[in-house]
C-alpha cells in the first residue's frame, strides 16, 4: 500500500471514529445532546450529577499535575462537582452500553476468586 493511501485510510478512520464518539454523563452514560457546552448549573437528566465538572472534561487525566492537562487552568479539589474552570470543554467518547459483559473483567476476577479460594 502505497504512504498517500495509508493516510487518507487513517484520516477516513479518524473521521468515523470521531463520528461514533458523542458526549456522557461520567456516572450514568446519560448522553449530552445540545450543540453547546454545559453550563455550570447545568446537571444530568438521567442522574441528576452536575455536567460541568472535571471527570467530563477532556483535560482530565489522573497522571497530570492535579489531574488536569490545562497548566492554564486552577487547581480544582472536587472534581465531580460543578466548577467554574473556564477551559472546560466536554470530553467525547464511545460508550459502552452497561449491560455489556466485559470478558476481560470477567476472567481477572475469576483469577482473584481461584486465587483467595472462594
Amino acid at each position: 500500500m502505497r504512504p498517500a493511501c495509508r493516510i487518507r485510510l487513517s484520516i477516513e478512520l479518524k473521521a468515523v471514529t470521531l463520528w461514533f464518539m458523542t458526549r456522557h454523563c461520567h456516572k450514568c452514560g446519560w448522553e449530552w445532546t445540545l450543540a453547546g457546552q454545559p453550563g455550570r448549573s447545568e446537571s444530568c437528566h438521567g442522574c441528576g450529577v452536575d455536567l460541568r465538572v472535571c471527570l467530563n472534561c477532556v483535560s482530565y487525566d489522573l497522571r497530570a499535575a492535579y489531574q488536569c492537562r490545562d497548566r492554564r487552568a486552577d487547581p480544582v479539589l472536587d472534581k465531580a462537582t460543578g466548577n467554574f474552570c473556564e477551559y472546560f470543554d466536554f470530553a467525547r467518547r464511545i460508550v459502552a452500553p452497561k449491560d455489556k459483559v466485559n470478558d476481560r473483567e470477567a476472567s481477572a476476577r475469576e483469577q482473584v476468586k481461584k486465587f483467595l479460594g472462594d
